[in-house]
């Protein structure tokens, strides 16, 4: 009987467990395929002893409701970068993607199933590339910054928590007469403050594709508390930068972790605003990975389920080296090759940004 293997890699996000139970359930109705699961990402197949459990519809039952993933997950170590511990105490990193693959073959894996964002789908596509290793990649991001697909699962669970705290900053804002900051995730994207910005009615919108100048912003708030309106909102994405200026992140310490870690944009922002000569109380809140928990909304968990079907549907039929797709209102694949040339990012011209500035959103622009 042929064996599917399910991966979970990169940062956690509300619709993975729908994905992990629609592959279960797909597969048992062929009674043919096995489905099992590696504990974080890959690092279940490396670790020592192994951490691979079967999936039966037991083990998935009701998951679909619950946020997070029963498998876990990591964005450190992996197949290619597996940091090992030396006797004096360094970090070396060593690659053990042909150790992998040779073990998964000996032990009847015909496909690997990888649930990831832009990181994960890349090491789906160097798997691929060996041509030792059959996989199926499968987009995930509350980013929604994945190349070759219109959405991504998860994504529109972040905004509705961001546009619920937009919603909630607007009353306290209110009665303190205060401007308040959001800052919410993205990454390099700005989606989730555009969308979030939107739905929340916020007065300033500042994303990572449009940098912003500082004077413009201050000339929007300026104007709305000369109107009467005695407090504002502002969200703002945390790779959002000004023009002239730097993105607000560090590097990280963590053994195995390549990404620089971003965060703190809003009290740059703040700074900025002070310093440019705004006179009104300002307060700052970084929304972090509350957009990440909890309980996965209707349209991630139909999105998420029509990925899983897919997924196994192409283990089924062969259909190698590609990755899942939502293009154009279809569910459909691309090969991971594709997948993996770039990041969806916003249009500064697009739609989106023009419905938003015909609200009256400044983007600092």
């Amino acid at each position: 009987m042929p064996k599917v293997l399910v991966t979970t890699g990169g940062g956690d996000c509300p619709g993975l467990n729908a994905v992990i139970r629609a592959i279960v359930k797909r597969a048992e109705q062929t009674k043919k395929w096995e489905v099992y699961g590696s504990m974080e990402a890959f690092n279940g197949v490396l670790s020592s002893p192994k951490e691979i459990l079967l999936l039966d519809d037991e083990k998935v039952a009701g998951i679909h409701a619950k946020g997070g993933t029963i498998l876990q997950t990591t964005n450190k170590g992996g197949p290619f970068n597996w940091p090992v511990k030396n006797e004096d105490g360094s970090i070396s990193i060593e690659d053990r993607s042909d150790e992998m693959i040779e073990y998964l073959k000996r032990e009847g894996f015909e496909v690997v199933i990888n649930i990831g964002g832009d990181g994960s789908q890349k090491i789906s596509h160097d798997l691929q590339k060996k041509k030792g290793l059959n996989v199926i990649g499968v987009p995930k991001t509350i980013d929604n910054d994945l190349a070759s697909t219109d959405y991504t699962f998860g994504f529109q669970t972040a905004v509705d928590i961001a546009t619920d705290a937009v919603d909630k900053l607007v009353t306290t804002a209110a009665s303190h007469h205060r401007l308040m900051i959001l800052e919410v995730m993205g990454r390099g994207a700005g989606w989730i403050a555009l969308h979030s910005a939107i739905g929340g009615g916020a007065e300033v919108c500042l994303i990572p594709e449009i940098p912003y100048d500082i004077d413009k912003v201050l000339e929007r708030l300026n104007s709305r508390y000369e109107a009467g309106k005695g407090f504002a909102i502002i969200v703002i994405a945390e790779g959002a930068k000004p023009k002239e200026g730097s993105v607000v992140a560090r590097e990280s310490n963590e053994v195995g972790y390549r990404n620089v870690r971003l965060g703190g944009v809003a009290y740059q922002l703040s700074h900025q605003l002070k310093e440019a000569g705004f006179e009104h109380d300002i307060r700052e809140m970084v929304l972090g990975h509350l957009q990440r928990g909890g309980t996965p909304i209707a349209n991630d968990r139909v999105l998420a389920t029509q990925f899983g079907v897919k997924a196994m549907e192409m283990a089924i039929a062969g259909e190698y080296g590609r990755m899942v797709s939502f293009l154009d209102h279809e569910i459909t694949s691309v090969s991971l090759e594709e997948a993996t040339k770039g990041q969806n990012l916003v249009d500064p011209n697009g739609f989106l940004v023009q419905t938003a500035k015909g609200v009256g959103i400044s983007f600092g622009d």
